[in-house]
């Protein structure tokens, strides 16, 4: 029997190239254990920073090393996929140009099947305020917040000071000032104070056009997984510690920096509370195949919190996602396996 052609694609436009790399070296790890190495054949696509499609791209997967834009590889390259010969697409990419709808797009263009969501919940999933809008639609409860633009920041010395007392006056300190549409605590800061809150305001919109603002809230950080399309379920739920501020880029990929615990040592009314609003929150954007919702338990009032969703999370060594499935009687191999399936699943839904 012949094997299954998966297209792991990864790399990618994003700050999160890196991490897309060893998420995919995993990934293919995954491929070749078990009974998996008999039903597939990987067969690795990279997108450098520069968005060439390097095919055959062994070489990338097995140093874990990016490819420099301005030497030209040896390997074919193209901009569209439509050269591998592949059964389905493993998009292994974080953040934007691969996590928001638009490489969904591109697939769902090519009739091709691929594992995860698709363009609808890509799209809102990765755009914070959407997010945000379809989860008070599905009355999740959210830390409050505000909706900043680019335009605001950049404007004239009186708007920009007025845009500030609205801030303070609305939300306080300590607020979060985040990018709408980046993932992986990329260009998020603290603001602690009124210089602080300006420099993450000017940050925030050097990175993008759209930025939210949250209120600060004292509680623990804790998350859950998602697997399925339908009919999908919630894993056990993992708690993360740390000791930076928030949990920002170099805490979330560096080995040591932050401490998981799983499962989280939690009553079981509260991971009743956590996993159901998971799969409301999943269910609000359409998600498929695979998802991770983060939250805060505010333990003095036991209040549960929808932090966010990332439709594509980390598959790092460090990563929550596949280490919630794990302990919820899931093995990597079985994982990935099933994660092919549900994208199969999924693109007969709509042949």
């Amino acid at each position: 029997m012949a094997k299954m052609r998966v297209g792991l694609l990864f790399g990618g436009c994003s700050g999160e190239h890196e991490v897309s790399i060893a998420s995919a070296q995993a990934i293919a790890r995954g491929l070749g254990l078990k009974s998996n190495a008999d039903k597939y054949e990987v067969v690795p696509v990279y997108i450098r920073k520069d968005g060439v499609w390097v095919m055959d791209a062994q070489d990338v997967l097995t140093s874990g090393e990016p490819l420099a834009t301005d030497d030209e590889p040896v390997l074919v390259t193209a901009r569209i996929p439509s050269e591998a010969n592949v059964d389905i697409w493993f998009p292994v990419l974080h953040g934007p140009n691969g996590e928001d709808g638009t490489i969904q797009g591109v697939f769902e263009l090519m009739q091709m099947p691929y594992v995860g969501c698709g363009v609808l919940a890509s799209a809102v999933g990765m755009d914070k305020l959407a997010m945000k809008s379809a989860f008070a639609q599905a009355d999740l409860p959210q830390v409050k917040y505000m909706e900043v633009l680019r335009s605001q920041v950049y404007s004239n010395p009186c708007v920009f000071p007025k845009l500030c007392d609205d801030i303070e006056e609305s939300l306080g300190y300590p607020c979060f000032v985040k990018p709408a549409n980046l993932g992986s605590s990329v260009g998020i800061a603290k603001a602690t104070d009124r210089q602080g809150l300006e420099a993450a305001l000017d940050s925030a919109a050097s990175y993008d056009r759209r930025i939210i603002v949250e209120a600060g809230v004292v509680a623990r950080e804790v998350e859950c997984a998602i697997l399925g399309n339908d009919h999908p379920k919630a894993s056990v739920i993992g708690e993360i510690s740390f000791d930076a501020d928030f949990y920002d880029y170099e805490t979330k990929y560096t080995s040591g920096q932050a401490a998981l615990a799983i499962p989280a040592p939690l009553p079981a009314e509260v991971v009743s509370a956590i996993q159901e609003q998971a799969l409301k929150a999943f269910k609000a954007i359409d998600g498929a195949g695979l998802s991770r919702v983060d939250f805060f338990y505010l333990e003095a009032t036991g209040e549960v919190i929808i932090n966010e969703i990332n439709t594509f999370p980390g598959f790092t060594a460090t990563s929550m996602y596949p280490m919630l499935w794990e302990a919820s009687g899931i093995a990597f191999d079985q994982l990935v396996d099933q994660l092919i399936k549900l994208g199969l699943e999924r693109s007969t839904q709509f042949s």
